[in-house]
């Protein structure tokens, strides 16, 4: 395979008619972990892949992902998103002269966007909605409303544009928050994250009985059946991963089976790149009876099958595990509050799962209920970094917080939203 140029690297063909898949195509050099990034920004701009195909010779890849935009997020600047998966791509004659892709990765400069408004239900998420669209990742936010019905909004962001240093990407940001909030809106600035924020920057860890409770419940599977997102899965496993050496002299097959959920091809990639798995090719199948399969035929780092039975038995656990509980949600008392919490593992690259708060305050605003407070840190445990999102909710007459019932509703609920019901 030669080189390429820009127009060839990403190719999206969009469907003729609404709910047909659009198709993205992707040629490139390859290097580990690529799919799992591409898949990220695919969940970045509200889009679910219904089937995938992909195969790589090492140095080379050839991806093709078939996408449909989610319910909640039903525009899509596709522009936007073939320059973000050209950046996204090594070697890439367009990132070089963007300067997005060099000798290595730098980090985004973190900027604080501070934001007054006047207080009401929901607008929280409205504001979250602009910055998604606006393409800015949200690293760590502060909610904080006050006495006299305002509230102020601390969000760390980065720019995935990388043009926050510009007045005119500054002033495009606050005119469309300003214009999505109205009357509503009092001042809104932008400005590099200095040192006197650190402390709302940093990881702040929890108590040891809410970690505890967060971090220390497994979902079992019989208990994943009975909380599937599709009703006609229940009574039958949600996950299985099979293993199997037969079928290539060089790779083992991984055939993978999971209910349908947002984010799996995602979490299935991240859980191989945390892995260090090689995929040389894979096939994301069409669903059937609410399931989705998968095939990978894969090899340790060394270039070798996976031939030791334990090596084997702790793969397939572990995949298991990240399909079925890629999310904690749990509802705590904090003093005389009412809490809810909402976790994901952290990238090996230091990135949270996409869209997280995105989805919360959405399935907050869709309940009613006000959050009072909300914040976003950083805790680690033994065996990983999580992403931690802490929201102090206000009571609602139809979902009353000292009711153990109405709290399972809100779980539930932010549940579904996040795994895409």
């Amino acid at each position: 395979m030669g080189v390429s140029s820009c127009d060839d690297v990403v190719q999206i063909q969009l469907g003729k008619f609404p709910g047909e898949p659009s198709v993205v195509t992707i040629n490139c050099p390859d290097e580990a972990g690529l799919g799992c990034d591409l898949c990220r920004i695919i969940l970045e701009f509200g889009l679910c892949i219904t089937k995938g195909d992909f195969s790589t010779d090492g140095r080379w890849c050839y991806i093709v992902l078939w996408v449909i935009p989610n319910p909640s997020s039903p525009n899509v600047d596709w522009e936007r998103l073939k320059t973000r998966l050209l950046s996204a791509c090594p070697s890439c004659l367009f990132s070089f002269y963007l300067n997005l892709q060099s000798s290595g990765p730098r980090p985004s400069p973190l900027y604080l966007l501070k934001f007054w408004y006047l207080d009401q239900k929901g607008l929280l998420h409205d504001v979250t909605k602009v910055l998604c669209e606006l393409e800015l990742a949200i690293q760590r936010v502060k909610v904080m409303p006050t006495p006299d019905g305002k509230v102020l909004d601390l969000f760390f962001i980065t720019d995935c544009l990388e043009l926050l240093h510009t007045m005119n990407r500054r002033d495009e940001i606050c005119d469309h928050l300003m214009a999505a909030l109205g009357n509503h809106c009092i001042t809104c600035e932008i400005q590099l994250a200095g040192p006197e924020y650190e402390s709302l920057q940093g990881c702040s860890p929890l108590p040891p009985v809410m970690a505890e409770e967060l971090f220390g419940y497994e979902l079992s599977d019989e208990e994943a059946c009975v909380k599937s997102l599709n009703p006609n899965t229940k009574g039958q496993k949600k996950a299985t991963v099979m293993v199997d050496n037969s079928m290539s002299p060089a790779h083992t097959l991984l055939q993978i089976q999971c209910v349908d959920q947002k984010g799996l091809f995602y979490d299935i990639l991240r859980t191989s790149k945390e892995c260090n798995l090689r995929i040389a090719y894979g096939r994301f199948s069409s669903k059937e009876k609410g399931f989705w399969n998968m095939d990978l035929f894969i090899q340790q780092t060394d270039g070798k099958k996976i031939v030791d039975p334990e090596s084997q038995i702790a793969l397939c656990s572990r995949l298991k595990k990240e399909m079925l509980h890629p999310l904690r949600v749990i509802i705590s008392n904090r003093g005389p509050d009412t809490e809810l919490l909402v976790a994901n593992p952290v990238e090996l690259c230091g990135k949270g799962r996409p869209r997280v708060f995105f989805d919360v305050t959405l399935a907050l605003k869709m309940m009613g209920i006000f959050i009072f407070s909300a914040e976003i840190v950083r805790h680690s445990t033994s065996v990983r970094q999580w992403e931690v999102y802490r929201f102090l909710l206000d009571e609602s007459h139809e979902f009353p917080l000292a009711s153990s019932q109405a709290r399972s509703r809100i779980v539930e609920r932010v549940r579904r939203t996040l795994m895409g019901s």
